[in-house]
């Protein structure tokens, strides 16, 4: 069981060495995380190397590597959307496009692309896949680039992952909870404030299955 700190750095760590392709200097994951000196991440690098998530490599500057990930609320799998038929055990479902503001889900619909989805994935009814895009879910694990399996639904019980359509136009993904009369929208990223709106304004079109992740 990481504390938030570790699992936060562990995170900011793997985002920059997906996006880098070196991991993050010790400036700059004291400054992510607000920590006013560096001895602070060096305790919380020590944690994360003695539980078996990062590892140091030797003889190199800035050679951390990312062992594995927290497990989070969502399935991940490292093989690639691109590129490979389906077999007997997947299927394919429409990848709709990316989850950003502007965007309905109905605005792409009858796109042509198509991903092959392990159907241990997925559960009853229909489903699609959206791109992610942005960091506001990243404490779960979701990060920028990410494809999340999403199953349509108009429905959704508090806590789960859903992809919400606010005001007929923009589409997000965050944690749905009914509060009364109002919907509150919850990022999984401090640096984000939750949104509380009017049930009116929101409308549910998924809730989230799974997570696919290309490395």
């Amino acid at each position: 069981m990481l504390t938030k700190k570790q699992h936060n750095l562990l995170l900011f760590i793997a985002k920059k060495i997906e996006k880098q392709g070196v991991s993050p200097s010790y400036d700059e994951m004291r400054e992510a995380l607000d920590l006013k000196s560096k001895s602070g991440i060096f305790r919380l690098l020590n944690a994360l190397e003695e539980r078996g998530f990062i590892r140091r490599l030797p003889h190199r500057a800035r050679a951390l590597e990312v062992v594995k990930l927290p497990q989070a609320k969502v399935t991940t799998i490292s093989k690639g959307i691109t590129d490979f038929p389906p077999t007997a055990e997947e299927v394919e479902i429409p990848l709709y496009g990316k989850i950003a503001a502007g965007t309905p889900i109905e605005a792409v619909r009858d796109m042509e692309t198509r991903i092959p989805v392990p159907t241990s994935l997925m559960g009853r009814g229909e489903h699609y896949a959206l791109k992610i895009e942005g960091d506001s879910m990243i404490d779960v694990g979701i990060m920028d680039g990410d494809t999340v399996i999403i199953q349509r639904s108009d429905t959704a019980e508090n806590g789960e992952i859903v992809v919400a359509l606010v005001d007929g136009l923009e589409v997000t993904l965050k944690r749905f909870r009914r509060q009364g009369s109002s919907i509150a929208l919850e990022p999984e990223n401090p640096a984000y404030q939750t949104r509380i709106l009017p049930a009116s304004r929101v409308r549910v079109q998924g809730k989230l299955v799974a997570l696919m992740r290309r490395y």
